[in-house]
């Protein structure tokens, strides 16, 4: 993953209301592993987040000026610590207007990977702990605090610039619930959604649900297609890359590879080629759960018609082949 730019800029911005000062560095970043680390370690936090939204930029205006001033940098008009200037300025006016942000570093890496050019933008927090020294000693230590990572964005450059249709080469952390402490970093970004990832991956399911129903798949042949599907989203997931449908077809049916890409636009699903894979519906596709009254319940799909019989007239689930441990603590119990 070759590093182009990287520069660190600090807001200094309390939530008591009081004016957010710009501490800028004037030079990027040296080449150094612990940069190397730092960005990979930083990419693995937020591809593993959930919760974040896929879009495109609004059209480049006063409100949005971001993307003019990328374009620029891109375009060799300005330089990229000029470019990273320019736009932290613009992040500190409305961490300012925002009652609700508080400050921290903030990092504008431009990387590559494979041919693909990226710009990662994150807003980075320490946390305190203690480490031992070479002398043995206990003593307080600051780090950067990359699992709590709450505003970031990041922008596939080389979709924005030559796929002129897509709308969805930015991914950015939402947060929980679509909370209002994320919205001025989505419009210092310019940012509008463009892709529902957890709609886009319910289709999916359902349309996979309704192939292996027309296909009258014998059960094993079912659990492997489905785990395929799983394995290969999760993979996708974890890489911060969007699931190629007509990959995934491949992948589900070797010795048919667009079986199940035709079924998809033969029933009109109405699907991108490209969709981001949403983990936590991904997660309730895997397994079934539930939880009331002191009972918990919880199984892999793939176990229900197989070791897991349900009932649902009378409401009930009947478990063949109980875990040990389980049934070692009914025999005490008895």
């Amino acid at each position: 993953m070759p590093i182009r730019h990287c520069i660190v800029h600090l807001i200094d911005k309390k939530p008591d209301g009081t004016p957010a000062v710009l501490h800028a560095r004037d030079s990027e970043l040296s080449e150094s592993v612990a940069i190397e680390n730092m960005l990979a370690d930083l990419n693995e936090s937020y591809n593993a987040k959930q919760g974040k939204a896929w879009g495109f930029f609004h059209a480049e205006s006063g409100a949005h000026p971001f993307s003019g001033w990328l374009k620029e940098y891109f375009d060799g008009g300005q330089d990229f610590t000029t470019f990273s200037r320019t736009a932290v300025e613009h992040l500190q006016k409305l961490m300012e207007e925002s009652n609700l942000s508080t400050g921290g570093h903030v990092l504008f890496a431009h990387y590559q990977q494979g041919m693909t050019d990226y710009l990662a933008i994150a807003l980075l927090h320490h946390s305190e702990g203690v480490a031992v020294t070479d002398e043995l000693d206990v003593t307080p230590s600051r780090h950067l605090d990359l699992g709590q990572l709450h505003l970031a964005a990041r922008i596939n450059v080389s979709e924005w610039q030559n796929n002129k249709q897509s709308r969805q080469y930015i991914s950015f952390i939402k947060g929980k619930n679509g909370k209002k402490v994320s919205e001025y970093f989505r419009d210092f970004i310019g940012c509008q959604e463009g892709v529902d990832g957890p709609g886009e991956t319910r289709t999916l399911l359902k349309a996979f649900s309704d192939f292996v129903e027309s296909e009258d798949l014998p059960d094993e042949s079912a659990r492997e297609k489905t785990k395929t599907l799983v394995d290969y989203a999760s993979s996708q997931a974890k890489l911060g890359e969007p699931m190629g449908l007509e990959e995934l077809s491949g992948l589900i049916d070797e010795d048919r590879p667009k079986a199940f890409y035709d079924h998809i636009r033969n029933k009109d699903y109405g699907l991108s080629p490209e969709i981001p894979a949403d983990k936590r519906t991904l997660n309730q596709f895997r397994r079934f759960t539930g939880r009331a009254e002191g009972l918990s319940i919880s199984f892999e799909a793939h176990l229900l018609g197989d070791k897991i019989e349900y009932d649902e007239a009378a409401g009930t689930l009947i478990i063949k082949g109980l875990p040990t441990q389980l049934t070692d603590q009914l025999k005490r119990r008895n």
